[in-house]
């Protein structure tokens, strides 16, 4: 069984993912509506799975099937790998890990999805260590083939080869990963938002105009759609994280328009509108 911690976006992801490779899977969350919010969209994904023929239509109720949602933290104590899959917050994941350190079993996996914040920093909570991983998927996480696993220092080659296994047999393409700020992704495409947001700052363009001129040079989305898409909090925060990370390094700092943003409650598609309308 793999055990999830958060229903939202990520964590829907990571379960559909999980389901469909044949695992039994528990999602957590702390909020019933929120559990009950991320069953519709499990359901609803699933079968828009089936209509583009990604999934077969006998798949649909068994993976529906091996997916169940729970209150209770208790309720993944039996599993093999538990992902968090939380806000980027690192109190807050080391609030968990430290909780699933006295609930699961000494051999189970413990991961964390997150995009920046050091593995080896969350791993001091734990009473072993090596079995604290990095497993960061990519939103939408049940279609986006590509999982940093990240090695924190204290990581055993088990760990990290047990994680592979399991992340292929979900259909993923695992990528060993060390444990520095960003990683490979997020380090290396920050510049893809940060730089489109000091062109908006300037006034050079706007984010439809900025964002039809990188398709044209051949994009699937421009990035004001994918900072939408992916959450301007969640965006911003790894922004924040890196800038921290390397000491207030310019090319990393984050943009008071994303953070107005962020304060305003325009989270992007999650929340019906970010730097476009989604509400109708």
């Amino acid at each position: 069984m793999i055990g999830i911690i958060g229903s939202g976006t990520m964590g829907r992801g990571i379960a559909i993912s999980a389901a469909t490779g044949g695992y039994d899977v528990s999602l957590y969350d702390i909020d019933q509506q929120a559990l009950d919010a991320a069953q519709q969209a499990i359901e609803k994904s699933v079968a828009k799975g089936v209509e583009k023929g990604k999934i077969p239509a006998e798949e649909q109720p068994k993976i529906l099937a091996r997916i169940r949602t729970t209150m209770s933290l208790d309720d993944l104590g039996a599993g093999e790998l538990i992902v968090e899959a939380v806000p980027e917050s690192m109190d807050l994941k080391k609030k968990i890990f430290g909780q699933l350190s006295g609930i699961c079993s000494k051999d189970a996996i413990l991961a964390s999805n997150t995009s920046s914040l050091s593995i080896t920093s969350i791993s001091a909570v734990v009473d072993n260590p090596g079995r604290v991983v990095g497993m960061h998927f990519f939103n939408p996480a049940n279609i986006m083939k590509l999982v940093e696993v990240i090695a924190g220092r204290f990581t055993s080659e088990e760990t990290v080869a047990n994680v592979c296994e399991i992340a292929e047999k979900m259909g993923k393409t695992p990528a060993r990963v060390k444990d520095t700020p960003g990683f490979i992704v997020n380090r290396v495409a920050r510049s893809f938002y940060t730089e489109s947001l000091r062109i908006l700052e300037e006034g050079v363009a706007d984010e439809a105009a900025i964002d039809r001129v990188m398709q044209a040079h051949g994009f699937r989305m421009g990035p004001f759609t994918l900072m939408d898409l992916i959450g301007n909090d969640v965006n911003v925060e790894v922004t924040r994280s890196l800038y921290e990370a390397y000491h207030g390094e310019a090319r990393y700092r984050p943009s008071h328009i994303q953070e107005a943003l962020v304060d305003a409650g325009m989270l992007g598609k999650k929340s019906g509108r970010g730097f476009y309308n989604y509400e109708s």
